[in-house]
């Protein structure tokens, strides 16, 4: 999985740390998503947690073939590094007309980690339409810790994003964004596949650094969504400066000084 690859940008990298997410439209050949629709209604076996990826799927898998595809192969190497390993895998199936849809959540418990965190590969081999009922997701929400459905009861919220994708669409969500399978309201069945991967090294530098200092990677970070608050709101943008710091090494990095202010402790006596 690390022979071919294209990595990301900084620029996209800053954009999956605002937005918390990354999508590739289309990166599936056709004719591996028709593979892909048949291997998913037979099903994946499941693996142990904490496998390597080069061995939870097996050589000419499709699985492995998905993971080995050079978009997919740089995105997996540039957020979370080489030879990442499996925390879970699963099928979703949505019957047509059928189904609730998922509450808001994040996955998992807390996460406290400020340097590190897992990525989920959703991977969808057909086009979804509105009716089928995509995963809905909230952009910038992934930094606000949450514990599983805390936001559950939240039906709607301003500027969130509802998918609708062409076959072949494989997108990357940080472990903290809220989102949710919709209910399918369309007469065909819908199937994604998820993988959650967890990093065996420090996520820092890891994509192609050549345009670290264009000045839309500060621009991307900078990025409001339209329900944050006006307070609150700006804990996300300072969290995000805190990541970037992390993920680039550069502890002086700021964005309006939001970090700086506020981490200002000079130690030295007066005179």
């Amino acid at each position: 999985m690390e022979n071919r690859q294209e990595l990301l940008s900084s620029v996209q990298m800053a954009r999956f740390v605002a937005r918390g997410s990354l999508r590739l439209d289309a990166v599936v050949p056709a004719e591996m998503n028709a593979e892909g629709l048949a291997a998913l209604a037979d099903g994946v076996p499941p693996v142990p947690y904490g496998t390597p990826a080069c061995k939870a799927y097996g050589e000419g898998s499709f699985v492995r073939r998905l993971l080995e595809l050079p978009q997919v192969s740089g995105a997996l190497h540039s957020l979370v590094g080489p030879q990442p390993t499996v925390d879970h895998h699963a099928v979703h199936v949505r019957e047509p007309e059928g189904g609730e849809a998922q509450p808001l959540h994040g996955d998992a418990i807390i996460d406290v980690r400020p340097d590190a965190f897992d990525v989920q590969l959703m991977y969808y081999p057909q086009a979804v339409t509105l009716e089928m009922g995509g995963t809905l997701s909230v952009p910038g929400s992934h930094l606000r810790r949450i514990n599983e459905s805390d936001t559950g009861r939240y039906q709607n919220l301003r500027g969130q994003d509802r998918l609708v994708c062409p076959a072949g669409t494989v997108v990357f969500l940080h472990h903290g964004l809220w989102h949710g399978g919709r209910r399918n309201d369309s007469d065909t069945v819908r199937y994604m596949f998820k993988i959650r991967f967890n990093p065996t090294v420090r996520q820092r530098l890891l994509w192609d650094t050549s345009d670290l200092d264009d000045p839309q990677v500060v621009r991307e970070l900078d990025v409001t969504f339209p329900w944050y608050e006006w307070a609150t709101g700006r804990l996300e943008r300072y969290n995000r400066i805190l990541l970037w710091r992390e993920l680039t090494g550069d502890d002086a990095f700021d964005i309006d000084y939001w970090v700086t202010r506020v981490s200002n402790r000079p130690q030295g006596a007066a005179i």
